[in-house]
C-alpha cells in the first residue's frame, strides 16, 4: 500500500501514467467505447467498478495536464446535436476539472468519428464502468516544473 495514492490507481495504471511523456494523450471512456479496436495493441486498462468521474478524480490527482495547449481535455460530441450540448456526465467532468485544475478547465470537443481517430493516437485507453453515454474524454499530459 502507498500513502496518499487513490486506491483506484493500480500499479498498471500508475505505470502507464508515469511512462507517458509530455503531450501524450490518454483516453478515459465509458463502458461502450470500442477500446480494444481503437487501442490496436496499446495498453487498455479496465476500471469496471467505477464511473468516469471517479476515475478522472483519481487520475487527475497525479496527472499534470498540458499547459502549452488551449484545451488539454477533449470530449466526444453528442451525435446529431450542436457541439455545445453536454450531457450530464460531461457537465460533471467539467465541474471536476474546474475544481482540480481551474487553469485548464475549458474542454474541447470532437465529433464522434474524429474522436475515435484522435483516440487511435493515444498512449493508452482507460475503460471505466460508466453506464452513461458520452463519458469519453482525451487528456493530454503536461509537465511538472520544479
Amino acid at each position: 500500500m502507498l500513502k496518499n495514492i487513490d486506491p483506484l490507481l493500480s500499479g498498471e495504471l500508475l505505470n502507464v501514467l508515469r511512462t507517458m511523456g509530455h503531450g501524450d494523450d490518454i483516453v478515459l471512456v465509458d463502458r461502450n467505447f470500442p477500446a480494444a479496436s481503437v487501442a490496436a495493441g496499446k495498453p487498455v486498462i479496465r476500471l469496471d467498478g467505477v464511473n468516469v468521474i471517479q476515475a478522472a478524480s483519481a487520475i487527475l490527482s497525479v496527472f499534470p495536464l498540458d499547459t502549452f495547449v488551449d484545451r488539454p481535455v477533449t470530449r466526444m460530441q453528442v451525435v446529431g446535436e450542436d457541439e455545445s450540448v453536454m450531457p450530464e456526465v460531461q457537465q460533471e467532468f467539467a465541474a471536476l476539472l474546474k475544481a482540480v485544475d481551474s487553469d485548464n478547465a475549458e474542454i474541447g470537443s470532437l465529433e464522434r468519428f474524429a474522436f475515435y481517430e484522435a483516440a487511435k493516437q493515444a498512449f493508452a485507453v482507460i475503460v471505466t464502468g460508466e453506464a452513461r453515454g458520452y463519458g469519453c474524454f482525451l487528456l493530454k499530459k503536461g509537465v511538472i516544473f520544479a
